[in-house]
């Protein structure tokens, strides 16, 4: 089985030219020619981004979606590449909907008919890893089902194994492979995989995003429904919307287009940096808008982005430094965050900033290119020896998708004056008096409970002192013997032997 899944990895490479990929490198540039030479009848017009696209989509959904990821990684691939990478479209073919009736009863041990009033056998929406049928409870409630596709795991684990086997060449065959950490890239990627094959995991994402976005007028997320989720299934409720990308009948029905482009970057934001979880996979398929306004539906929570406080932190300095032109705390951000070498010239790394950004600002986002930016910016970081954090990859991915989003909305909106007074007013809440009380507040039941032991606390920790004390005196007094009776033993060795000097002087 892995052999035979690798010579059709092997031979779809080699139909659509990719070997040049690999064999560019001067070490082996001689097998390139063997290879054109044997394979001179391969139709090879195309750009190489067409033909990677195209082999990735005839290679299957897991390298369509490791195609989706690495076309965010800018500082990896190449731009042509990237933005061909971009138009990847994780469109599968659903499978019978036998099977996902089988799997259903197999995970709820009885028959459908048990557990549903009614199932649409036929499916609505089908992805890599699973798809989803309409069902309606036996309450009357319209739901949702996922279900994931039967056998999936051993062709994910099999594929990954061979994107890691890429990983080490590229490692070894580049330059920049090691600073790039591909294999860090390819096990964010297996992660999250990971992550989409545990529907249980799933729904919580789903069920941690609706409770942080409870009640508010940006955001709608779907309820979960536990009794009847599993590993392998996730039942939630039935979403009404308007697909984001279908913008006339968005405006036909009221929505105020320029403001839900705007709504759809304060929801960034607010995940991101007042949640630190965020929805990594806003791709338009998974946006609905509700009618006649401008509150967004989120659908599919496989991908979930987590950020601690220090990466929060680190993002807004660098947001707030280049919406303020502040090139040189961009780059203090990266020195004191450990990202560049202690040694990197700070008015160089400075310089080069500016050079990338400055022409970006007071510009509508229909006369920007984030990809191009973001290109220039991992040019820069190859001169500087940045060190790229995986942990961040997912969030430039939501990025682009935003940036993608606010082109199709509103070629006018400007992303920087969207985002700032949202930035600033977090900042201030995290460095402020507002910061203070609400750390306060966050301690005030810690310190309640210690402060009625602060008296024992103190005796035990005079107590442990006096100990210490003494027993630094008692080994002081040790010392200070053991050195007395080593230099009584010397005198008295040398009396001994002077006395016997002299008993001998004296009877000889």
């Amino acid at each position: 089985m892995k052999l035979l899944r690798l010579i059709r990895i092997l031979t779809i490479g080699l139909r659509f030219g990719l070997e040049e990929f690999f064999l560019g490198h001067e070490r082996v540039r001689p097998l390139r020619w063997l290879v054109r030479a044997t394979l001179f009848w391969r139709p090879l017009s195309e750009p190489r981004g067409v033909r990677l696209r195209r082999a990735l989509e005839a290679l299957g959904p897991i390298f369509v979606k490791f195609g989706q990821m690495l076309s965010t990684r800018r500082d990896l691939i190449p731009l042509d590449i990237a933005d061909e990478l971009a138009l990847l479209q994780d469109q599968v073919p659903p499978f019978p909907s036998i099977q996902a009736i089988a799997s259903l009863e197999a995970a709820y041990k009885k028959p459908l008919a048990e557990v549903f009033a009614e199932f649409d056998a036929t499916p609505v929406a089908s992805a890599s890893v699973a798809q989803v049928h309409f069902a309606r409870l036996h309450d009357g409630t319209a739901v949702a089902v996922k279900v994931l596709r039967p056998g999936i795991a051993p062709v994910i684990a099999h594929d990954v194994s061979l994107l890691y086997a890429a990983a080490g060449l590229v490692e070894k065959l580049f330059a920049d492979g090691r600073r790039l950490r591909p294999r860090e890239v390819i096990a964010e990627f297996e992660k999250h995989l990971e992550d989409e094959l545990d529907l249980m995991r799933e729904a919580a994402n789903c069920s941690q995003l609706r409770r942080n976005f409870k009640d508010s007028p940006l955001l709608m997320v779907p309820e979960v429904y536990w009794d009847y989720c599993g590993r392998d299934v996730m039942v939630m409720d039935r979403m009404n919307g308007i697909p984001v990308s279908q913008i006339e009948r968005l405006r036909a029905s009221g929505v105020d287009i320029p403001k839900l482009a705007a709504t759809g970057v304060e929801i960034f934001f607010t995940q991101v940096f007042r949640d630190g979880f965020f929805h990594a996979d806003m791709h338009p398929g998974n946006i609905l808008v509700r009618p006649g306004s401008e509150q967004y539906i989120a659908l599919d929570f496989g991908i979930m982005g987590t950020l601690t406080e220090v990466d929060k932190q680190y993002l807004a300095r660098n947001f707030l430094a280049f919406f303020q032109r502040d090139y040189k705390a961009v780059a203090l951000a990266h020195l004191e965050s450990g990202w560049v070498p202690a040694d990197t010239r700070i008015d160089e790394l400075e310089a080069a900033v500016r050079a990338v950004c400055e022409p970006v600002f007071d510009r509508p986002l229909k006369d920007i290119s984030f990809g191009r930016v973001l290109l220039q910016l991992f040019q820069a970081s190859r001169r500087f020896n940045v060190e790229i954090q995986p942990q961040l990859v997912l969030l430039q991915k939501t990025l682009l998708n935003i940036e993608g989003l606010g082109r199709q909305l509103d070629p006018e909106l400007d992303l920087w004056k969207t985002a700032k007074p949202f930035l600033e007013r977090w900042m201030n809440e995290q460095m402020g008096w507002r910061a203070l009380l609400k750390n306060l507040q966050t301690e005030a039941p810690k310190w309640a409970a210690l402060l009625p032991q602060i008296p024992r606390l103190a005796h035990q920790a005079l107590n442990e002192n006096r100990l210490t004390q003494l027993e630094s005196g008692l080994t002081l007094m040790l010392r200070q013997q053991h050195a007395r009776n080593r230099w009584l033993g010397i005198i008295a060795t040398i009396l001994a032997l002077s006395t016997a000097t002299l008993c001998w002087m004296v009877f000889a």
